[in-house]
């Protein structure tokens, strides 16, 4: 017989009596769980090609969840180049039946996902704007409405990346801080955290569509090899092969917001990783799908922010990582 049998058998009759009916309160309390429809669609629209090795993670996570593409769901996605086209895109989106919908990364995706999808569930990943305090959700432990997700407080993460760019680099001077069109509070929060840490920060927006980086870049020609921080938005993380092998030409040391910018040539990076937020993402579409309501499922916050460091790029721009970096690093690239 084993230990836990034995304590069951000891327990006074009227503790195990009492257990009983509050276990039994307790699934009365939870919603029943129903069977998803014989075909989930799932409607996303974004800024990142259907090749990008994040939809692979949402789709291997929904096939762990016992959703099969082509036989029992649907991922209709629809790309699109500038946040402009979300209401679009997304009107188009709700015309075709999706039983729920994503909206990932900035405040426009939400807004138009919201104004086309009537009373269609939302599951979002807030990446550059806070849910609660834009007013889409009533709080973060019970959202209410039909929208619920994952927050990621960049903010804070900006004021931390500043932090970490003067540990690595503690004689540079010049901060620049790149911005778009959602990112301008990440850019701002970063400016004064860098005039706390020594820095001369100077604010560089990034305009045009395609974004010309060329042209943003341009404007720090009077400071050659001014380190540059790269905010978490999702235009920067579509572009960021080019927007990193740009640095690297002009031997710009550049901090990202996610690891996939430290693998495209960031020297280092601090945040959460995309694709493992989608698999999240794909966790609450089935909690949805199988008949729980977005209004009771507290929204998450990453409490876990990836270090990666990238030798191959400190090596080709002359600098040294200092050790105390190099210990806490959850990912060296060498």
């Amino acid at each position: 017989m084993s230990a836990s049998s034995i304590f069951a058998l000891a327990m006074p009759r009227r503790a195990a009596l009492a257990a009983g009916v509050a276990a039994l309160l307790l699934s009365a309390a939870r919603p029943r769980a129903q069977s998803p429809p014989k075909m989930l669609r799932v409607g996303y629209v974004g800024l990142q090609p259907r090749a990008s090795p994040i939809f692979a993670a949402f789709l291997k996570r929904m096939g762990e969840l016992g959703y099969q593409e082509g036989k029992n769901f649907t991922f209709d996605l629809m790309q699109i180049p500038s946040f402009q086209e979300f209401p679009a895109a997304y009107a188009e989106l709700v015309a075709r039946g999706p039983n729920i919908l994503i909206a990932t990364g900035n405040e426009f995706a939400m807004q138009a996902a919201r104004a086309t999808g009537g009373n269609i569930p939302i599951v979002f990943f807030a990446l550059d704007f806070d849910p609660f305090e834009k007013g889409f959700v009533a709080g973060l432990a019970r959202p209410g409405g039909n929208s619920t997700g994952i927050f990621v407080r960049q903010i804070e993460l900006a004021e931390k990346r500043v932090q970490l760019a003067r540990e690595t680099l503690p004689n540079a001077r010049s901060l620049g801080l790149l911005w778009d069109a959602t990112s301008r509070d990440q850019a701002v929060a970063a400016a004064a955290a860098a005039s706390q840490f020594g820095f001369e920060p100077r604010l560089i927006e990034v305009i045009g569509q395609p974004p010309d980086y060329v042209a943003a870049l341009a404007r720090m020609a009077d400071t050659p090899g001014t380190l540059m921080l790269i905010p978490a938005t999702p235009q920067f993380y579509r572009d960021r092969e080019v927007l990193f092998r740009l640095l690297l030409e002009r031997r710009m040391p550049g901090i990202g917001a996610f690891p996939e910018q430290a693998e495209a040539g960031a020297l280092l990076s601090y945040g959460v990783g995309v694709a493992g937020v989608l698999r999240d993402v794909a966790r609450y579409v089935d909690r949805i799908a199988r008949g729980a309501k977005p209004a009771d499922l507290p929204i998450e916050q990453p409490t876990h922010f990836d270090l990666t460091v990238n030798l191959k790029t400190a090596k080709a721009l002359g600098l040294t990582i200092p050790p105390s970096i190099l210990a806490r690093a959850d990912e060296v690239i060498e």
